[in-house]
């Protein structure tokens, strides 16, 4: 196995023991990205010589034994809207193309706090206005579309270009394309991550959470970026491996269920079998308000991303790229009593699931209802004949956690006839990581589909 393949808590467990040095395990990851970013382009800009020297610092560190535990020298990647001193942060848009962050944002300050190593910055959807991030590629299958908005972020994790990634979730741009590298992708719950340094899309809809190759390293992740620890408890990865005994986990009859490819469909009630033979509950739940989730969605994200952008796209309407002026300009058309209507919906649907959870801890749904599209491929055609676009498709399944602020958790589960990658998902009640996270694990131990990095 190469340095570049190992997930975080495995190369922890080396650099504390002294048979694997950050330098000997950044090198790796950087000769990776080189070999590899030609066809995947997941990367904004290397950081090679920068994260060399970091990884040289956290060697002589470590040496000292000044280590800070277990992120110390490991290296990761953050999306272009999130500010590294020094980097610039384009958003992936020519509005933005000389913009230099003067300063860490308060996420890459913990992750620099707590060791880890920056390799550089990865391609979003311009502005995170999307869910496909076409400027990347999906290491499993380059013609496809890696997912996004976090696109680039996956992309450079699943195919070893770096350990980990930071990345934003809106209506699912964590979520979508970590189940579509066969990843795990974790949205906490709004406002327990700070978004201070982020370039917003949606600010009662933006979170910010990791992508990482297993559930622990999510957690560590976690650990280092959340305001508030979990009650109870000194961190996130405490104890993950408790399982999931007298857990009461909500199977939907509703909603999650429509338009559903069947060889997810059929992972989900394996995932199902899975969580009822380690001990949890199964309940039969309806998804309530189910027709108010998509217009509540649009009706908040629209107005925000509007005022977000009023004054730039007024001012150079020209270097927004067509697909995202054109939708900016449309949200600018949203009036203000939509905005008003959605938040009432939201107030709404908060009370109905606030009852809902009542009776679970957790909710198990598929993350994506089909895995990676090809690069332009405008729709999916379901078996009985509904056409849907590609972004409504994905966001279907994500955007209830953004609506209600609920932590969501997607685990890679399995692979479709195609050889690619989707995950289930796991939504929490507020502030309730740890459940979603021990239910996760469960899920990773006894699945049955290995999900190694992409050879080629």
């Amino acid at each position: 196995m190469q340095a570049y393949q190992l997930n975080i808590m495995d190369a922890a467990r080396l650099i504390e023991s002294g048979q694997l040095s950050p330098v000997e395990l950044t090198r790796s990851v950087l000769e990776r990205a080189q070999q590899r970013e030609d066809q995947l382009s997941a990367y904004v800009a290397l950081a090679a010589d920068q994260a060399m020297a970091d990884a040289r610092q956290a060697e002589l560190d470590i040496r000292r034994g000044d280590y800070r535990g277990v992120l110390h020298g490991i290296p990761y990647t953050l999306k272009d809207l999130i500010d590294a001193a020094g980097l610039p942060t384009t958003a992936s848009s020519r509005v933005r193309r000389h913009h230099l962050a003067a300063a860490d944002s308060a996420v890459a300050a913990r992750l620099r706090q707590a060791g880890m190593i920056l390799t550089g910055k990865t391609h979003t959807h311009e502005f995170a206005f999307g869910l496909t991030t076409p400027q990347s590629n999906n290491p499993w299958a380059p013609e496809r579309s890696p997912g996004g908005s976090s696109g680039g972020s996956a992309s450079a994790v699943a195919y070893g270009g770096a350990l980990a990634a930071l990345g934003t979730d809106t209506g699912g741009s964590i979520r979508v394309p970590a189940a579509l590298c066969g990843l795990v992708g974790l949205k906490p719950t709004y406002d327990l991550v700070p978004r201070q340094g982020v370039v917003p899309l949606s600010g009662s809809l933006d979170h910010v959470g990791p992508i990482a190759r297993t559930v622990a390293d999510a957690a560590a992740l976690l650990d280092a970026i959340a305001i508030r620890q979990p009650a109870s408890a000194d961190s996130y990865r405490q104890g993950l491996d408790q399982g999931v005994e007298g857990l009461r986990v909500g199977v939907p009859g509703n909603y999650f269920n429509d338009r559903i490819a069947p060889e997810i469909q059929a992972s989900l009630r394996e995932q199902q079998a899975e969580l009822l033979a380690a001990g949890a509950v199964l309940v039969d739940v309806d998804i309530p308000l189910a027709d108010l989730i998509m217009p509540t969605q649009w009706g908040l994200v629209a107005p925000e991303a509007a005022a977000n952008h009023r004054d730039e796209l007024r001012r150079v309407p020209q270097l927004y790229g067509e697909e995202v002026r054109t939708l900016l300009e449309a949200c600018s058309l949203v009036p203000d009593s939509d905005y008003v209507q959605a938040q009432r919906a939201r107030i709404a649907l908060q009370t109905a699931w606030r009852r809902m959870f009542a009776d679970i801890d957790l909710l198990l749904a598929p993350t994506v209802p089909h895995t990676a599209p090809l690069h332009g491929q405008d729709s999916f055609v379901w078996p009985d004949g509904v056409e849907e676009s590609v972004v409504s498709a994905y966001i279907r399944l994500s955007m209830p956690a953004n609506v209600l602020g609920l932590p969501a958790l997607t685990v890679p589960v399995g692979l479709d006839q195609a050889g690619l990658p989707f995950g289930a998902q796991l939504i929490g009640r507020p502030f309730d990581e740890r459940a979603v996270l021990r239910a996760g694990q469960v899920l990773e131990d006894r699945c049955h589909t290995r999900f190694d990095l992409p050879r080629a």
